[in-house]
């Protein structure tokens, strides 16, 4: 992403022969949605006059008013590799407002940035980074997604036991278009799994960097005759994919988090704060039922927090190496997340953390009140004001009612499991 001025993106549009342009924004559960128009738009999309219907976007559907705006993000402005080179395709990513100019409550850009200004305004800022793992599985003869794969690869495999390389390959070239700084892909633990790491980034830049990244790993993927999938467990055998999520912070310009002892009560109050609303925060980290079908095995091994680097299957670890130097990995959140929402929390959480001097407690009573279920998850959310206030009453209430009804249709359903463990038995 880079720092574009209107008449650069005027001049670029023209060079590039760009003819139609997305405005690209999340809905309340992290899906990007959006409204292609053409170039000749571009006057009335810098004006903040493009409208769209409220009322079909879930979330959204209850404003008083029809109508919000698509505001454009200029520094989100590119242009999409994979489409052709004639009659280019670019996009914006907007922030929703108010016809009046004014946020819409319900934008889950607006509530990051809210944190970050709250943040800001006592002395503390933040890169983040993720690791953002997914499958590539076979398509069916009629083009719908399987989770089958003739694949047997499993850590840093080359081609041809590789199947995705080419795949990744040309991820990794969009990405890098798109202007992305790549720094390292490569085939993951189980068959056709894989991940691309990107660098970090302020919080506001990373998560619009993770919705891009989704686009364009599902996009080529599909050109390559695969299915990408984020799914936090598609098959039982396989573990899942998540997306650790590495944080550094700085107030005042200093990392909290390097060898000085000024700020050392300050980073174990962090630490402090993100484990006691962790349960609150896992209908946002964690938000469908198949999340916890990832974390269902690592519960059994994983501790809350490593002060040491020396537990693998730590929730939350200090580290003081790596491409972001000394600071957190937090090991729970997963893709299906909506990123915004995701950092908006956990960050917070955080704060909460040193704004109360929160003591870290040495032992493991943290990992008891995690949620194991979505149902858990939707429990300690109701619980937890502070985790709701940062999301604020009505997305909130929206989740939970939304979230209640997920889990209704998931209890209703009959699994393959039932079926071959009962069918023939009673």
């Amino acid at each position: 992403m880079s720092n574009y001025s209107k008449q650069e993106i005027m001049k670029l549009i023209e060079e590039e022969d760009v003819e139609f342009i997305r405005l690209q924004f999340v809905d309340i559960y992290g899906i990007f949605k959006n409204m292609a128009v053409t170039a000749s738009q571009l006057e009335r999309i810098f004006n903040n006059e493009m409208t769209f219907d409220c009322g079909a976007i879930e979330g959204f559907e209850d404003y008083n008013h029809s109508k919000l705006i698509l505001a454009p993000d200029l520094d989100t402005f590119a242009i999409f590799p994979w489409r052709p080179q004639n009659h280019r395709v670019a996009r914006f990513i907007c922030d929703v407002k108010k016809i009046d100019g004014t946020p819409f409550a319900n934008d889950s850009r607006h509530i990051l940035r809210s944190v970050l200004k709250e943040a800001a305004k006592e002395g503390y800022f933040f890169n983040v980074g993720p690791e953002c793992e997914f499958f590539l599985f076979d398509i069916d003869e009629e083009g719908n997604p399987t989770t089958k794969t003739s694949e047997k690869g499993n850590f840093f495999e080359v081609g041809p036991v590789d199947h995705g390389e080419n795949a990744r390959r040309e991820m990794v070239l969009s990405l890098s278009d798109m202007g992305f700084e790549i720094e390292a892909s490569y085939h993951s633990d189980e068959c056709a799994q894989h991940q691309i790491d990107f660098k970090y980034d302020s919080p506001l830049k990373t998560a619009d960097n993770i919705m891009t990244f989704k686009l364009a790993v599902h996009t080529v993927a599909r050109r390559h005759g695969l299915h990408a999938t984020f799914m936090p467990k598609p098959r039982t055998e396989l573990n899942g994919s998540g997306m650790y999520t590495h944080i550094t912070i700085y107030k005042d310009g200093n990392n909290i988090f390097a060898d000085n002892d000024k700020y050392t009560d300050e980073k174990y109050a962090f630490m402090a704060g993100l484990l006691k609303h962790l349960p609150g925060m896992a209908l946002i980290n964690n938000p469908v039922v198949n999340s916890y079908k990832r974390l269902f095995k690592l519960f059994d091994k994983m501790v809350a927090y490593d002060c040491s680097e020396g537990v693998r299957y730590a929730l939350l670890q200090m580290t003081d190496i790596g491409r972001m130097g000394a600071g957190l990995v937090l090991k729970s959140p997963d893709a299906a997340c909506n990123p915004y929402l995701m950092l908006s929390v956990v960050l917070s959480a955080g704060l909460d953390g040193i704004r109360n001097n929160m003591k870290l407690e040495y032992d493991d009573s943290y990992m008891k009140k995690l949620p194991k279920t979505l149902e858990d998850a939707i429990k300690a959310f109701e619980k937890d004001s502070f985790i709701q206030g940062i999301l604020g009453e009505s997305l909130s209430s929206k989740l939970i009612a939304r979230k209640k009804q997920e889990c209704y249709e998931y209890c209703r359903q009959v699994s393959e499991w039932e079926i071959d463990q009962y069918l023939d038995r009673i």
